[in-house]
């Protein structure tokens, strides 16, 4: 890159000021990960919009990791320069008063910081985009805890009342057990203020079969919410989502997980409204879900000797096992997208690529009701009927 355009991309581009960062910290932007060195200051030339901070201080050896620590931020042409300085006492990254950030600003923007800021790698801006392109400021405001910050130390107790699987049963156990329990007071304690998903509809004065068909079938579930929490809005759904799942891959959080998964078993647990009343909605929740499981199936984001061996890796192999509630959830839809007697061309098209990412990365096998995979069967005369509607806005 020549010096010219370099210096354009620092002018337009936002610059993430931080201050005091002690050396061996390991800190993330978005897709990102840098190793500080001590004439660390920020990063700079980072595109305006959403991008999500993460960090955990270390011992000289390596060895041993604070938990981590993240938070949402976002970018625009009105403040393209955020400020924060080290606590050493609290080891986290904390707010300056007004007067140093507004001082701070300026001289980023005369560069008088330049040669201690770390570029952006762009390259990497594509699969950000994919992972975030439906959270906005306003997502993020609407989800933050109090203070902003995300952390697993917070979360050590979040599933003693809820039910858990063998592998949430273990996670539990081991942050129960490791260093990351840091205790906290309840007045200390910050979670997200993510949208509640029940795991049971009930509703009292309707029959038992009325009610039974309510629980298989997630469609009116799915309406109430986007109604009731959601404004009518899909995107603001898929928006919690991307959020959810960045909070859960890069800041580790067990409680952005759960959401995560409630999410998915909702959309999944969806019979109508992928063919009939939201199948916009579900193309584009294809594409998020895609995009997502791509990239947390990257074994160089998950096999890491950072903080992923304080948190075992939240995304590692044993949430994608066969028996997981993700591959039952994708055999059930699949399933259901096979015996549809009319599809959507471009949701059937991302529910292919789908299908074959799981069976490529994960070696999943998906025993449908066809003696052959009636996702793939074009020429079969029980294929369903693929219907090419407007091409949704999927941004």
């Amino acid at each position: 890159m020549d010096s010219w355009t370099a210096l354009e991309l620092v002018k337009q581009g936002g610059t993430l000021l931080l201050l005091d960062v002690p050396e061996y910290t390991l800190l993330g932007i978005d897709t990102q990960m840098f190793s500080i060195g001590p004439a660390f200051k920020g990063i700079k030339m980072i595109p305006p919009g959403p991008h999500f901070l993460f960090y955990t201080s270390s011992t000289r050896d390596g060895k041993d990791f604070s938990p981590i620590t993240a938070f949402f931020l976002h970018l625009s042409p009105c403040q393209l320069v955020i400020v924060r300085r080290w606590d050493q006492q609290q080891e986290r990254l904390v707010k300056v008063s007004e007067d140093e950030e507004e001082r701070y600003c300026e001289a980023v923007k005369s560069l008088e910081f330049d040669r201690q800021l770390g570029p952006y790698n762009l390259s990497q801006y594509g699969d950000w985009k994919h992972l975030s392109n439906y959270i906005t400021n306003t997502i993020i405001e609407r989800i933050e805890p109090i203070g902003g910050e995300i952390s697993v130390a917070c979360e050590s107790g979040i599933l003693k009342n809820t039910p858990k699987t063998a592998m949430e049963k273990a996670l539990a156990e081991q942050l129960e057990t490791s260093n990351l329990s840091t205790s906290l007071d309840n007045s200390q304690t910050r979670r997200c203020y993510y949208t509640s998903i029940p795991r049971l509809i009930k509703q009292k004065g309707i029959h038992a079969q009325q009610l039974s068909s309510l629980n298989i079938d997630k469609t009116q579930l799915l309406e109430s919410l986007l109604m009731k929490d959601y404004g009518g809005s899909e995107d603001v759904l898929l928006g919690e989502l991307q959020f959810a799942f960045i909070a859960f891959l890069m800041g580790q959080s067990l409680e952005a997980f759960l959401q995560w998964k409630a999410l998915v078993n909702l959309l999944f647990g969806c019979i109508e409204a992928p063919f009939r009343t939201r199948t916009q909605l579900f193309t584009k929740f294809i594409k998020v879900i895609y995009y997502q499981l791509k990239y947390g199936l990257q074994k160089d984001h998950t096999d890491t000797s950072g903080p992923a061996t304080g948190v075992s890796a939240l995304l590692d192999d044993s949430w994608f096992s066969a028996d997981s509630f993700l591959h039952h959830l994708c055999k059930d839809f699949f399933s259901l997208m096979q015996d549809a007697s009319s599809v959507d061309g471009h949701l059937l098209s991302w529910t292919r690529k789908l299908k074959e990412l799981l069976e490529n990365n994960l070696g999943w096998e998906f025993q449908l009701n066809s003696a052959v995979d009636g996702i793939y069967f074009e020429d079969d005369e029980f294929a369903p009927v693929v219907e090419m509607l407007d091409d949704p806005s999927c941004n």
